[in-house]
């Protein structure tokens, strides 16, 4: 492999090890028109089709989400708690 090749390589992970600790700051690195999407135990980023009709039926059926949720993955499932983490990921009630 050449070395502008490897340096590419790496230049592209560091981006995304610097994005996805963006992401896991706040908002999941949610982009304006996408999406995220959980599925069969697994969870992914779409595209959410552009158009008036299309978010106007999304937000028909769309709640909010409050403050200090905690969404976490437990034997393929998807769950939610009422809570804060630390720092440290130790969880509390507020």
């Amino acid at each position: 492999m050449s070395r502008i090749f490897k340096t590419m390589i790496i230049a592209g992970l560091l981006g995304t090890a610097v994005s996805m600790g963006a992401s896991a700051q706040g908002g999941f690195g949610l982009a304006p028109g996408m999406a995220m999407v959980y599925s069969g135990g697994q969870t992914g980023m779409m595209a959410v089709a552009a158009g008036e009709t299309n978010h106007k039926a999304m937000m028909r059926r769309a709640t909010k989400v409050p403050n200090d949720t905690v969404f976490f993955m437990s034997d393929g499932q998807l769950y939610m708690a009422h809570g804060r983490l630390d720092p440290t990921g130790n969880f509390y009630i507020n």
